[in-house]
């Protein structure tokens, strides 16, 4: 299995999303969008395979894809942790017959709301069978590259692939859960956060311009109508 990151600016986190899997990956690939706090040093410290590509997430993931070696791919977030033995989940999960799976979303920490927000996720999932890239999604290699990989978009590529696929074959949880880091959910709060998600999703499926989704999903304020006083990432 080759485990795919793009990263941009992870420093405080990819290390331990790394330590996480190493010990189960085949390969493990970091593809750095140019980042200037030092990623791409504590990645290769992790023993990570680092390549460089331009800052755009869906790019970042087709150069890892390209250059791995493994029969299967799992795009995996920089601020996500994949469980202990999370191989053992993504073969099971594949033998089931399906074209592709991710793991159940969780977020970090122990607040109700998050487990509301994980809640709605999974019913989600069960009536639309369309993951989130937060969720660690993996295939075979050779289904990727047969699909031609993520489209090349500032934004939705997890979704635009996720509805090819499911036009293909059947999609599949894992078992168990990749926990993602919460820090957008906590500086908008879970009604904010939810409510431009779905516009977002809403306003993609209507054809509205990915330039121009992307730079609602960034300034939030053009969407809530409120000034968010750090950036959001």
């Amino acid at each position: 299995m080759s485990v795919v990151i793009p990263a941009w600016n992870e420093a405080e986190r990819i290390g331990a999303t790394i330590d996480r899997i190493r010990s189960d990956a085949h390969e493990v690939i970091v593809v750095d969008g140019g980042s200037r706090d030092g990623t791409r040093t504590v990645a290769y410290g992790k023993g990570a395979r680092v390549l460089s590509a331009p800052p755009n997430r869906a790019c970042q993931m087709n150069v890892g894809a390209q250059a791995a070696t493994g029969n299967v791919l799992l795009f995996l977030h920089a601020d996500t942790l994949l469980p202990d033995r999370f191989a053992i989940d993504v073969q099971q999960t594949l033998l089931r017959k399906v074209i592709a799976g991710a793991f159940r979303f969780r977020l970090e920490g122990e607040r109700l709301a998050w487990r509301v927000v994980e809640w709605g996720t999974l019913w989600r999932f069960r009536l639309c069978r369309l993951p989130c890239g937060d969720q660690a999604i993996f295939l075979r290699t050779e289904r990727f590259r047969a699909m031609g990989g993520f489209a090349v978009t500032p934004l939705m590529e997890d979704f635009e692939l996720m509805c090819r696929l499911r036009n293909c074959g059947r999609i599949r949880l894992a078992r168990r859960a990749a926990v993602t880091s919460a820090r957008r959910w906590i500086r908008l709060g879970v009604f904010r956060t939810t409510l431009i998600n779905q516009l977002i999703v809403l306003g993609y499926r209507l054809g509205v311009s990915p330039d121009r989704l992307a730079s609602l999903y960034r300034r939030p304020e053009l969407i809530t109508g409120s000034v968010i006083e750090e950036p959001v990432e």
